[in-house]
């Protein structure tokens, strides 16, 4: 247990950004997730628009340190290139 108020507030504050990012790293997975299931389904212009919609959310938790950057970037890659191997509607 945290014995100064120093490190009782560190406590505090680092339970709240837990919090936050765990919110914002499952709201990631849920968009890469759409993306995942139109491509499975097979739908073109359902996974092109869910991955119009995933790739800034993906890019925003880089901004918010809860990704790193090239793992962003592997991953908006890797779903671009599935969705790009769907054949036209």
């Amino acid at each position: 247990m945290a014995h100064s108020r120093q490190a009782r507030k560190r406590v505090r504050q680092n339970k709240r950004r837990v919090a936050v990012n765990r919110n914002r790293l499952s709201r990631i997975r849920s968009f890469i997730r759409r993306v995942e299931e139109a491509i499975a389904s097979g739908d073109k212009g359902r996974a092109e628009q869910a991955l119009r919609e995933a790739q800034p959310e993906i890019m925003r938790g880089v901004t918010k340190t809860v990704l790193h950057r090239r793992t962003a970037a592997r991953r908006v890659s890797g779903l671009a290139r599935r969705v790009g191997a769907l054949p036209d509607a």
